[in-house]
């Protein structure tokens, strides 16, 4: 009995150790006029188990490591077994030495439609089509990943990236909303990561890197230092805007910092900021109300 003990919890430890999110799923059907039906309850229970027990990499994870992310799925209408919708993502990352969590990626993805019968199975196939549902979850997982490995390690959301390319590549064929090669001007699955990694964007993972690693995640120890590094490192998305302004992939990084970055720069020790809200109003402009705020 007690050796049967020893392996169920070196299971349970096994398992624990291995997913790599801690995803809060929402189901939202208000828009539907019947958000009390069962198949919104047993959609939203059975994708919460797949995002958050569904091994993703081959890394082994403990608890405490766990990304912690929500996913909100707004179905505007179905009928039987088709749903159309939208999907709201973020994720977050620790600051070291602190109990704060910083937002890294927030993406409105407004191309979610999908087929669904209840109690389907859901299975995940790192080289083949399964599902429009699962695509798109997945292909939401590995940008999550991605991201939050770039916060830590230049380039260190590669190998993600490349699992994200490879859903949208069998996805496409499938012929779903979203998945279509970019035209110019799209915000779609295919636009977001064509972006990230386009030599034309480079700045961008550097930025997610300084922003976090070299100034956040030092703000316990210096945090005027800290603020100057992150004033700094904003100040290079001047070369990325004016090779190609009012980009996509800046809207959606400000999307996740416009308010982190207000708060900081209004708060703690003072740094010069009148050359940041000058560069920011330029790149950022639709958070401009934000930037007045500013005045520390």
């Amino acid at each position: 009995m007690r050796n049967c003990l020893f392996i169920l919890s070196l299971v349970f430890t096994l398992t624990a150790m291995s997913q790599e999110l801690n995803c809060n799923l929402v189901v939202n059907a208000q828009q539907t006029g019947n958000e009390n039906v069962q198949i919104f309850k047993t959609l939203e229970k059975q994708l919460q188990e797949f995002i958050n027990n569904t091994k993703w990499t081959n890394r082994t994870i403990a608890p405490q490591e766990r990304i912690n992310a929500s996913m909100v799925i707004n179905i505007d209408d179905y009928n039987s077994d088709t749903f159309q919708a939208s999907i709201q993502v973020q994720s977050s990352r620790p600051v070291f030495n602190s109990s704060y969590e910083s937002p890294v990626y927030n993406f409105n993805d407004r191309d979610f439609n999908f087929q669904y019968l209840e109690f389907q199975n859901l299975n995940y196939s790192a080289t083949q089509f399964e599902s429009n549902l699962v695509s798109v979850l997945a292909f939401h997982v590995y940008m999550i990943l991605g991201m939050n490995a770039d916060t830590f390690e230049r380039n260190g959301g590669q190998t993600h990236y490349e699992q994200a390319r490879t859903i949208i590549g069998y996805s496409q064929q499938n012929n779903g909303k979203g998945w279509e090669p970019p035209t110019g001007g799209d915000q779609t699955r295919s636009a977001l990561l064509d972006n990230i990694m386009s030599s034309t964007y480079k700045e961008y993972r550097e930025v997610l890197y300084n922003y976090h690693r070299t100034g956040l995640d030092n703000m316990h120890e210096n945090p005027k230092k800290g603020k100057e590094i992150i004033s700094n490192t904003l100040e290079s998305f001047q070369t990325m805007n004016s090779r190609r302004p009012n980009s996509f992939i800046l809207r959606v990084f400000f999307d996740a910092k416009a308010d982190e970055i207000e708060e900081m720069f209004t708060d703690g020790p003072s740094v010069d900021i009148t050359k940041l809200i000058t560069t920011l109003s330029k790149i950022a402009p639709m958070h401009v109300s934000k930037w007045r705020n500013i005045d520390f």
